[in-house]
């Protein structure tokens, strides 16, 4: 591709920018309305980026890129952010992360494919307010998000990891164990946030002879063992009926330390916390406090309040808390499953049809 190729740039809306309007009203703000089609009428520059969700690309996915784009494109591959940055002036398209100094080093940048299962890291107020399409991974994580969930949740109700903290000692500890062990037939899951992740958590609760409730900001369709999804103004209701509370939301402005004091208070006395999907959701002293008093019977964690979480937290103190390094996100099908999405939404950005995955920059999801 030609380096000095013509192209609308984002600052200046273009035929090929159509895909947003400026909100009435709120154009002095930047206030964009979004819609799921990008227009890709000819050659464009795809830049993907490597690290730690696609840590690599194989010579057969890059050709597939290639077959997907309109014919002339070009696709560059950068094994880091700095050289990412380096090479992304005429840049159309990226695949992979889009931090703020690669945005600003991308003036014609219209439409990025994020493989990161939240977005919240990437919605910094110039993404927002730009014409920028952003497109991720819907759908595609919540799998092996609720795989360690459930491990989680199976170490602490099972003694597993206390069995395995104790090594060759837990011989001697047997009986103890065997009486708090819980088994998860009969109780009932509630899942806060019912997209891909608390779909998934469902289901694998279900397949446990649970009982699932779920509730969601959306107007959201039951399935997967649901029978029915509440507002979110029955959260206090659905927490009083749970044994075990799932989260499966998005981190927004709305769902930051939406898991408090008050939220603890409401819980049945014991539950048990999953969260695999973003620490923030819940707040850190608010949860040890819940754990100190009893009101909380444990917690399955693959995210921290703070991350990383440093040696000397009180979380690690407590035997009814288990914990991985926000490790749940990793699949080796995960990147093969972002490319297939991405090749398929360059196919329909070619025929101008709406693409999958969109991300809504307002909602943060």
């Amino acid at each position: 591709m030609d380096a000095g190729r013509p192209g609308p740039s984002r600052t200046e809306p273009g035929a090929s920018t159509d895909w947003y309007r400026p909100r009435q009203g709120n154009a002095a703000r930047g206030g964009l309305i979004m819609t799921n089609v990008v227009r890709l009428d000819g050659p464009v520059e795809i830049l993907v980026t490597l690290g730690l969700t696609l840590p690599s690309i194989s010579d057969a996915e890059l050709e597939g890129i290639r077959q997907a784009a309109p014919q002339g494109s070009t696709v560059r591959v950068a094994e880091t952010m700095r050289d990412a940055t380096a090479i992304a002036a005429d840049a159309d398209v990226i695949l992979g992360f889009i931090p703020k100094p690669l945005f600003d080093a991308a003036p014609k940048l219209r439409w990025v494919h994020c493989i990161a299962s939240g977005m919240d890291m990437f919605l910094y107020p110039e993404m927002k307010a730009s014409p920028v399409v952003l497109t991720g991974e819907k759908g595609l994580v919540g799998g092996h998000l609720a795989d360690t969930g459930f491990g989680l949740l199976l170490a602490l109700t099972r003694q597993i990891a206390t069995a395995i903290r104790l090594g060759p000692d837990g011989w001697n500890q047997r009986e103890a164990m065997r009486m708090v062990e819980l088994e998860l037939e009969g109780l009932t899951m509630g899942v806060v946030g019912f997209g891909g992740t608390g779909r998934a958590m469902a289901r694998r609760a279900v397949a446990f002879g649970m009982q699932v409730i779920a509730c969601d900001v959306m107007d959201v369709a039951p399935s997967d063992g649901v029978a029915e999804v509440w507002t979110m103004d029955r959260l206090d209701e659905l927490l009083r009926a749970s044994d075990v509370v799932a989260i499966g939301a998005p981190l927004t402005v709305e769902t930051r330390h939406l898991f408090e004091d008050a939220r603890f208070a409401a819980m049945k006395r014991g539950a048990l916390l999953v969260n695999v999907t973003r620490g923030e959701i819940v707040d850190g002293e608010a949860l040890v406090r819940a754990l100190r008093s009893g009101r909380l019977g444990g917690a399955a964690l693959d995210v921290a309040p703070i991350e990383p979480l440093s040696a000397d937290h009180p979380l690690w103190t407590f035997d009814n808390v288990v914990m991985t390094p926000h490790t749940a996100g990793a699949s080796q099908l995960r990147g093969p499953r972002n490319i297939a999405r991405f090749c398929e939404n360059l196919r329909r950005a070619a025929a101008g049809e709406p693409l999958i995955g969109v991300v809504d920059k307002r909602l943060g999801y």
